[in-house]
C-alpha cells in the first residue's frame, strides 16, 4: 500500500524543511481548508519513514527520564524507531515520523495521501504484538495501554497517554514538543494554527448569530449519537476552535460525558440550531423526508452539515484545523 523507497537523510531534511515553509506561507495567506471539499491539503510530511533507524550514528544518543501514568521510565533522547499507536497527527506536525501505526490512523483522510512508508501494526486499540516486535522500535506511544502495556513495555519503553488526557491541539503539540525536544517547532506550528483558526472563527462570527446553538451528531441507523467537545465528529472544531455551544438544556451532560445514545424520540431535545452530522449513507434530502427529522429547525432551514465518518472521526491537530476551515467555509455562506 505504501512506497518503501528509501530517502537519504539529506533529502529527508530538505523535503521536511520545504514543506514546513510551505505550511507557514499558507498560514499567512488566505487560510484555505485542508483536504476537505473546498481547499488544498494541509501541509504534512511526505517523507518515507523507513530510513529512520539508519541515522543513529549522526544523532545525539543517550537516555532521559520522563514521568508517565506508569511511573518514571527511561526513553531515548532522540528515538529513531517510534511506534505510534495513538497521536500520529501530532507527531507528523512536529516532523517526527514513526515506523509503525494502526491502519485506521495511517488512513487518516487529512494526511494519508502524503504520508508514506509507515507500517500497519494492526487494529486501533488491538495492535499486533508480532508486527510491533518486527519493527524493532526504540519507543512506543499509545493511548490504549490498559490491556497491552505489560506486553508493549517488554518490547521498548512505552509511554501511555490515555485518550482525553490531552484535550486540544495546544495540549498535544506542547506535550510532544517537550517530549521530543521540539518546543520551538511546537510553538511555531501553534502560532500558525492559531492564526488560521482565528480567521475561520471571524468568518463564522460574521455570519452566524452568537447565541445560535450547535449539535454534533452521528447517524447510527437505528439510533443517533450526540457528542461533546473532545470525541471527534466535529466537536473539537465547533466547540473548541469556533467557540460555539450546544443547547443549554443538554450542555452540561454532553460536555461531561462526551457522548450519548439517543432514541428517535430524544432527537429534538438534543438538536441545536445547527447540526453537524456524521452519516455515511443518508443525505440532507433523506433527513428532510424523515417524519421526525423534518420537524427540526436545523433541517427545515438547511442548517445541517453532513459528512462521512472518514472525514469526521479524526481529532488530531491537523484534522481539527482542516475541519474547522471546512465548516467555517460552509457556515459563512449560510447567510
Amino acid at each position: 500500500m505504501f512506497s518503501l523507497h528509501y530517502f537519504s537523510r539529506q533529502r529527508l531534511i530538505l523535503i521536511t524543511t520545504m514543506l514546513f515553509m510551505a505550511f507557514m506561507i499558507s498560514a499567512c495567506g488566505t487560510g484555505e481548508t485542508g483536504n476537505g471539499s473546498n481547499g488544498e491539503a494541509v501541509q504534512t510530511t511526505t517523507a518515507d519513514s523507513s530510513q529512520a533507524g539508519e541515522a543513529n550514528s549522526v544523532e545525539e544518543s543517550g537516555m532521559k527520564t520522563v514521568s508517565t501514568i506508569n511511573g518514571d521510565i527511561e526513553i531515548p533522547v532522540n528515538p529513531q524507531r517510534i511506534v505510534a499507536e495513538e497521536y500520529l497527527g501530532s507527531l507528523i506536525a512536529l516532523d517526527v515520523i514513526p515506523v509503525g501505526a494502526p491502519g485506521l490512523t495511517i488512513q487518516n483522510y487529512y494526511f494519508r495521501d502524503s504520508l508514506q512508508g509507515i507500517e500497519d501494526i494492526g487494529d486501533y486499540g488491538k495492535p499486533s504484538i508480532e508486527k510491533i516486535v518486527a519493527l524493532n522500535p526504540d519507543l512506543i506511544i499509545t493511548g490504549n495501554g490498559e490491556k497491552t502495556y505489560e506486553q508493549l513495555s517488554k518490547i521498548a519503553p512505552t509511554i501511555v497517554i490515555p485518550y482525553g488526557d490531552l484535550k486540544n491541539a495546544h495540549e498535544e503539540l506542547t506535550h510532544f514538543g517537550e517530549l521530543f525536544g521540539k518546543e520551538e517547532e511546537a510553538k511555531t506550528w501553534l502560532e500558525a494554527y492559531d492564526r488560521r483558526i482565528a480567521e475561520a472563527k471571524a468568518k463564522v462570527d460574521a455570519a452566524v448569530p452568537a447565541d445560535a446553538t450547535f449539535s454534533i451528531m452521528e447517524d447510527g441507523e437505528k439510533s443517533t449519537w450526540v457528542y461533546g467537545d473532545n470525541f471527534g465528529r466535529g466537536g473539537q472544531p465547533v466547540y473548541q476552535a469556533l467557540g460555539r455551544k450546544p443547547p443549554s438544556g443538554i450542555a452540561a451532560e454532553i460536555m461531561e460525558k462526551q457522548w450519548a445514545e439517543l432514541s428517535a424520540e430524544m432527537v429534538s431535545q438534543y438538536a441545536g440550531d445547527y447540526i453537524i452530522m456524521t452519516a455515511n449513507t443518508r443525505t440532507i434530502e433523506d433527513f428532510k423526508a424523515d417524519p421526525i427529522w423534518s420537524t427540526l429547525s436545523a433541517v427545515k432551514k438547511g442548517q445541517m452539515y453532513i459528512w462521512p465518518e472518514e472525514r469526521s472521526w479524526y481529532y488530531d491537530p491537523l484534522a481539527v484545523l482542516a475541519q474547522t476551515e471546512e465548516l467555517a467555509e460552509w457556515l459563512s455562506k449560510k447567510n
